[in-house]
This record gives structure tokens, C-alpha cells and sequence, in this order.
């Protein structure tokens, strides 16, 4: 069954992903109970603890996004998604998986960093797929959740195996091959 914004369970789990809603839309939209799961999948699927880690999503609108990505990045214009990991978790060598955190205890978790995702942007990007903007979004909090993790795609065998670990992820959550 595939995850979608409105169907996600509610099952009363301690909060693993703290919210910045600053574009009402996004409560709109449901993006708090998806990231949640989707974190959850992902998690699961790496064969790491929900409990444990704890992470920061702000929901935000292309004008933020843009002075997010000009501040960090150098580049002033909107993007989908942004992510700043707590701590550097990359692999030395290009398509190796990268060194997976240690969850903290359930009174003091292991922050993994803050993803940031603008409304605006994934809106259009879902249109022009053709894609429901549910299906979209799940893959961008995969994509700024592993970035968190340590993946990345600045190289080619980096980006295999980013991307291959996005697949997966999304699969089990019965949605298809983004890329």
C-alpha cells in the first residue's frame, strides 16, 4: 500500500521528528504524520532503532528555501529539499556505505541533523511528474533523511548508492523507482 499524506496510521509513537511549520500548507497537507513514518521506514529498513534519534524537518515555502540555499550553499534560488547533518557520517571511500550513528538513550536521543523542504517547489516538481505530491515528497524526506545519514551524490558511485538506498526504501512503502 502506498503511503500517502491522509492514510498513515495513527499510532501513538514517541515523537521522532520535531516540526518548524512555517508555511501553513504543509499542516494542510499532512506532512508531519508522513515524514514521521517515512523516517520510521527508512530507519527500519537501514536496521536502525526509532528509538533513540531525533531530527528537525521545517516545512517552509520557496522564498525561505531560497535564502536557506543562498546562506548555506551559495545559491539564491528555491530548491525542494535542503539537509544539514549533525555530524559528519560519510564513507572515506566513493559508493561505501557511510558509518551509521549510534542511537542515543530515550532521555538524551542522538540528533541527525535538520531538513528543511519548501511547499512551492515540490508542489510544481510533483505536477510536472505527474506524480501525487504525497509520492514526491516521501522521496525528498528520503533523500534529505539519508543525507542526514551520511549518503550523498556528489560522485557516481555515491550517487549509485544513494539512490539505490532510496529505491529500496520507497519500495518498501510500495512506491516506485523515483529516478
Amino acid at each position: 500500500m502506498a503511503v500517502t499524506a491522509s492514510t498513515l496510521p495513527d499510532n501513538h509513537l514517541e515523537p521522532l521528528v520535531d516540526f518548524v511549520i512555517e508555511d501553513a500548507r504543509w499542516e494542510e497537507f499532512g506532512l508531519e504524520p508522513l515524514a514521521d513514518q517515512v523516517v520510521r521506514q527508512a530507519l527500519t529498513h537501514l536496521n536502525l532503532p526509532a528509538k533513540g534519534f531525533t531530527l528537525c524537518v521545517m516545512a517552509c515555502d520557496d522564498t525561505r528555501i531560497a535564502t536557506l540555499n543562498a546562506d548555506h550553499r551559495g545559491k539564491p534560488k528555491p530548491t525542494n529539499v535542503l539537509s544539514w547533518p549533525s555530524d559528519e557520517r560519510a564513507s572515506d571511500s566513493p559508493g561505501m556505505a557511510p558509518d551509521l550513528p549510534t542511537p542515543g538513550e530515550a532521555d538524551d536521543p542522538e540528533h541527525l541533523g535538520d531538513i528543511a523542504i519548501a511547499y512551492d517547489t515540490c508542489a510544481r516538481e510533483a505536477a510536472e511528474a505527474g506524480k501525487p505530491m504525497a509520492e514526491h515528497v516521501t522521496h525528498l524526506v528520503v533523500h534529505g533523511f539519508l543525507h542526514l545519514l551520511g549518503y550523498d551524490h556528489i560522485d557516481d558511485a555515491d550517487a549509485e548508492l544513494m539512490e539505490s538506498t532510496e529505491t529500496a526504501i520507497l519500495a518498501r512503502m510500495g512506491l516506485s523507482d523515483p529516478y
